[in-house]
């Protein structure tokens, strides 16, 4: 198989998110293959280092401080990176996350649940991880006849997860409007897929996955019991998919369609 498949010289990727652990994967792996990648985030210091670490194995990127769920802050951040790297032909949109004050417990019950905690989490995962983020990258692209969009959702937008579900709902309208976007854009030149990961442990979720002495938690125990690879995804494990589908020349014809990288999590019955 020619290695010129995944060979993403002469592309330029946004990644929103790469500030985290998974988004930065998916960026490093993407300049590896390649691409020339904006490392699109808050955190500067984690963006700076990201870039960094991207450089010192001999790729090209550059830091560009954005708020995805604010309109203006894309166009600036579009706007610089067309200026310091070229226009955009492929947009990784991994932000996200859930916010705490919607997360269903025994002390805070879904009925107490406010109407501004749950527009919160559904701009966070939804509005500016991914609804904006297409609306100001893909008409460009649409223009240039040429682009790749790879939102990434979650075992949860198929199968909600207990406790959270505003978060698992918000992930379900990402896989709805992709494939809303995979049909409109389709003759136009540019594709719209979605990456739905299984179990990675993040800064965000750790302390639910492991007690403070390293030990697997109940619900550790109860994710690695529904996958039967019965253990947690590495961040490294969904580049594969993501080059992949950033790849013009490997997957062409490829649009719509959601890659699960789950370690058979949604394939587990009983």
């Amino acid at each position: 198989m020619s290695a010129k498949l995944f060979d993403l010289s002469g592309e330029v990727a946004v990644v929103i998110g790469a500030t985290g652990v998974l988004g930065g994967a998916l960026a490093e792996g993407l300049a590896a293959a390649g691409a020339k990648v904006a490392v699109l985030g808050r955190n500067e210091e984690r963006g700076q280092a990201r870039v960094k670490a991207i450089e010192a194995k001999g790729g090209k990127a550059a830091f560009v401080s954005c708020d995805a769920s604010s309109r203006e802050s894309l166009a600036k951040a579009r706007k610089q990176i067309e200026a310091a790297l070229g226009a955009p032909t492929i947009l990784v949109n991994a932000a996200g996350g859930n916010d705490p004050k919607v997360t269903v417990t025994a002390e805070n019950p879904f009925e107490n649940i406010s109407l501004e905690a749950l527009n919160a989490n559904f701009d966070l995962n939804l509005i500016g991880g991914a609804f904006l983020p297409c609306q100001e990258f893909g008409p460009g692209m649409c223009q240039r006849g040429k682009g790749s969009i790879i939102n990434i959702a979650s075992v949860s937008a198929h199968l909600p997860l207990s406790r959270v579900f505003s978060y698992s709902a918000a992930k379900a309208a990402v896989l709805n409007l992709s494939q809303f976007l995979a049909r409109e854009w389709a003759t136009k030149g540019v594709r719209v897929n979605t990456i739905t990961p299984g179990f990675f442990p993040a800064e965000q979720n750790r302390k639910l996955l492991f007690n403070d002495d390293g030990t697997p938690t109940a619900r550790t125990k109860a994710i690695w019991g529904h996958t039967p690879m019965n253990r947690f995804g590495e961040s490294s494990e969904l580049v594969g998919a993501c080059v992949f589908l950033a790849s013009h020349a490997a997957s062409s014809f490829v649009t719509g369609t959601d890659i699960r990288v789950d370690g058979g999590y949604l394939s587990q019955t009983i």
